[in-house]
């Protein structure tokens, strides 16, 4: 792999598996270290990428050195810090409401299995079909329906409750 081959990739999937990675651990230094990693490692290991085909190789090898960062540290993991919602024009008890309801969302979503939670902030953060996805984490589009659909039952069971 020439240094220009590297340089596409690099400046074409770093944010996505760096985004990836924050799905998965919920910090943006750690998320940020472990895709540098990764493109460190294609890049010593001299692997032939193609940016197009092999991209769920990077998913790959970003995903593995998350689980080893995670055995090797003993992190706990974490849902995002700071999830944006936006309201306008209400009354103190619509805002308590709000507040109420935001807080019971972040704490459910905190608590979805990891491989759910991954998929559904794929799909409402960056707005992603489920195609892309799969494509992504090198999975079926019938795994992700299911993953999601678990996300959502979850949800809408405990923030209905």
């Amino acid at each position: 792999m020439t240094k220009e081959q590297f340089k596409t990739l690099f400046d074409l999937y770093f944010d996505h598996i760096s985004r990836y990675l924050y799905y998965r651990c919920g910090d943006t230094s750690i998320s940020t270290d472990l895709a540098q990693d990764t493109f460190m490692r294609v890049w010593e290991k001299q692997m032939d990428l193609l940016p197009d085909r092999d991209t769920g190789l990077l998913y790959k090898i970003a995903g593995d050195l998350f689980v080893s960062n995670m055995r090797r540290e003993k992190l706990r993991q974490e849902s995002p810090k700071e999830i944006r919602f936006e309201q306008r024009d209400s009354s103190p008890e619509d805002e308590l409401q709000y507040s109420e309801l935001k807080e019971k969302y972040e704490k459910v979503l905190m608590k979805l299995p990891e491989n759910q939670r991954v998929v559904f902030l794929m799909s409402r953060t960056e707005e992603l079909s489920y195609q892309e996805i799969a494509t992504r984490l090198s999975l079926s589009v019938k795994a992700i329906e299911k993953r999601m659909s678990g996300a959502l039952n979850r949800l809408r069971k405990e923030l209905i409750t």
